[in-house]
């Protein structure tokens, strides 16, 4: 259950749930606003940034990435100073026919790398005065965002993450190659409101789509004609589009997407529903300039697209949990590593899986896109990545002190903990059981947490090093335990787009999943040997000896346990489904799950049965002490069932999810 929770969130979602596939984990041992200058913390000996130790560099690792973790093709840039410093494509954009990435012409997918052209947009208005980011978004549309927690949803909130937004997968990606509906998209598909605004972030590609047709409003222009005219244009970006589907020029040049490169590619181009989120085709050589303007205060040569100070204020923190943790800022995010100030993106479709970082200090951007998931366990983007970083950027974290109250913290931050980007209102709330995480201690007096992994697939090391602070053993990212508002622990990790929240019992995976397995194992085993005793008591003409009452219950408790594993059994057999039809997780998929979870409400209502025989046990004369405990046993084991079905929503009836 927790790999098909894994892959349908990686499958469906920029970036990705799984942490082992996450964006790269920046160094929080530095606080960015104390960060040093480039010469108090390259060591000496560093490898000069060239073009040629670059390429030298790049061809010794990408090459050997794609053939150990079976990836068909990438295509990477780095620009330096003003110019592109390198630009490259690596392997196969079409297998089978031995297409190779070129990467001046070759289309990849970034993925939520293109909230980063929403945002320069969003941006582009506020300077002309057309956008305030502190007036309510309902200001700026056609339909309204419903009001909760008594407080508006403002731009600020859509650029930091903070709306509040669960998540929401229907009809994310489609593989009919038919234009998408932005404005119909988001009035259809408005998600619930689970957290105040500004105060939880909570990654939401509905946010971003919000503020993508809040430019197309207030621009008069369709979304794609405004980036097109507004910035790929003016920076010469022609191998750039939003369009979907791709107009056959682009077509012709964009790489298939894989899963890994010994099978098919998928079968069509994957359209994105909320194209603002993530629907950006580009070229390597097209990110590269995209790179420079940011990098050089919304400047590419003669053209300006931003002023200086709101290419700045794009790169500065806006919001964060901590004064320790990276921080979002405006779309960009925080994700400062080998002491240096960096913010970017990180982009995944079902097939590409893009990184996209600025170095700031040092006027360096790098791009890296590759058009298949592979076989790693961690993606090749953040082993890369911070390759390059230790190679060009080499730097010693100060030495750990353990901290005096480590023995303290360990014990209050042990728990189990989901992410605030969860679904909520619908079925697929049990997404956000099956992929908790659990920080527990370890024997020599550190934690480790099971959804941060180490490049080896285990999971990393952490050491306490300030009240409440533990910093990765053997490497640079930290985390910080602070409660909410509501007192509530929470584990603010390297990624400052979402946050984790520890959980009571109720919801608490490690002890429900194990109870649910043992209820349904029971039911199963019920339902078997009563199957084998029919057919014992057949053969040698055996009958019980009961009366109407004890039939009837004896039949009620069996049908309620089939009920109740027929129901289990069609829901996951449908997720199952989905996550190689991405299309069944839209309006056509939706009767198929209510039929399902029909079945589950008659096995719920079922139970009662079952609760009623156990205490028809109890009172009658008629059951031995042995009937008792097995009626009690019974009971039990329905009580598991409903903690499921009521802990992960899973009869919440919506057309929306």
């Amino acid at each position: 259950m927790r790999i098909i929770a894994a892959l349908l969130i990686l499958w469906m979602t920029f970036p990705p749930f799984a942490l082992g596939q996450s964006p790269n984990a920046p160094n929080l041992s530095t606080k960015p606003e104390t960060a040093q200058p480039v010469a108090d913390t390259w060591q000496t000996g560093r490898a000069e940034l060239t073009a040629a130790d670059v390429e030298a560099f790049l061809d010794g690792i990408v090459p050997q990435q794609l053939t150990r973790d079976d990836v068909a093709g990438a295509t990477v840039a780095i620009v330096k100073d003003g110019k592109v410093l390198f630009a490259k494509g690596y392997g196969y954009a079409d297998v089978a026919n031995k297409k190779p990435v070129v990467a001046n012409e070759t289309l990849f997918r970034p993925g939520s790398i293109s909230k980063l052209f929403t945002w320069t947009a969003v941006m582009q208005l506020v300077e002309q005065g057309k956008l305030d980011l502190d007036r309510d978004v309902n200001e700026y549309i056609d339909y309204k965002i419903p009001e909760a927690f008594g407080k508006p949803i403002t731009l600020k909130n859509l650029l930091t993450h903070t709306p509040g937004f669960e998540e929401s997968i229907k009809d994310l990606i489609t593989f009919k190659q038919d234009s998408p509906d932005l404005g119909q998209y988001l009035k259809t598909h408005i998600p619930r409101r689970i957290f105040p605004p500004g105060t939880v972030p909570a990654y939401s590609n509905y946010g971003a789509s919000l503020a993508g047709y809040i430019v197309e409003r207030v621009s008069s222009e369709p979304f794609n004609t405004y980036v097109t005219e507004h910035i790929f244009k003016p920076l010469n970006m022609s191998h750039s589009t939003f369009a979907q589907p791709l107009s056959p020029e682009l077509a012709s040049k964009m790489s298939l997407g894989y899963t890994i490169a010994s099978e098919k590619p998928l079968e069509a181009f994957e359209v994105v529903t909320p194209f603002p989120a993530g629907s950006l085709s580009s070229s390597a050589d097209d990110m590269s300039r995209f790179m420079l303007a940011h990098l050089q205060e919304g400047r590419l040569g003669d053209i300006q697209i931003l002023k200086p100070e709101t290419a700045k204020l794009m790169h500065s923190r806006l919001f964060g949990l901590d004064p320790a943790a990276n921080a979002m800022a405006y779309g960009f995010y925080e994700e400062n590593r080998n002491g240096r100030r960096i913010v970017g993106h990180a982009g995944d479709t079902g097939a590409f899986h893009s990184d996209l970082h600025l170095v700031l200090d040092a006027g360096v951007g790098f791009f890296v896109s590759y058009n298949s998931a592979g076989r790693g366990q961690v993606s090749p983007r953040t082993i890369l990545w911070e390759a390059f970083l230790d190679r060009y950027f080499p730097f010693s974290p100060p030495t750990a002190t353990v901290s005096e109250s480590s023995k303290q913290d360990i014990a209050a931050v042990s728990g189990t903990y989901e992410s605030s980007r969860r679904p909520e209102g619908s079925f697929f709330k049990a997404f956000s059981l099956l992929s908790e995480s659990t920080v527990a201690p370890t024997e020599d007096g550190m934690i480790e947490v099971d959804a941060l992994l180490a490049p080896n697939g285990k999971p990393k090391r952490w050491q306490a090093i300030a009240p409440m602070q533990f910093r990765e053993v053997g490497g640079q990212d930290l985390l910080v335990f602070k409660p909410d508002e509501n007192g509530r622990m929470q584990m603010i990790i390297p990624y400052p787009f979402m946050t984790f929240q520890r959980v009571g019992l109720w919801q608490n995976s490690k002890v429900l999943l194990p109870v649910l397995v043992l209820s349904l194992i029971v039911m199963l085993l019920t339902l078997v040997f009563w199957f084998v005793g029919w057919i014992v008591r057949r053969h040698y003409g055996g009958t019980f000896e009961l009366t109407r009452t004890e039939w009837w219950l004896r039949v009620g408790v069996r049908a309620a346990f089939a009920l109740a594993l027929v129901f289990l059994t069609s829901m996951v057999s449908l997720l199952m489904y989905a996550i190689s039809n991405l299309d069944f997780l839209s309006d056509a998929g939706v009767i198929w799950f209510q039929m399902a979870q029909a079945i589950g409400v008659i096995a719920t209502i079922g139970t009662l049965v079952v609760f009623f025989h156990a205490i028809y046990a109890w009172i009658s004369k008629r059951y031995r002490i042995w009937g008792k405990l097995q009626a009690t046993v019974f009971a039990l084991a329905c009580v598991g069932f409903l903690w499921f079905v009521f802990a992960s929503h899973s009869l919440y009836f919506t057309s929306t999810f």
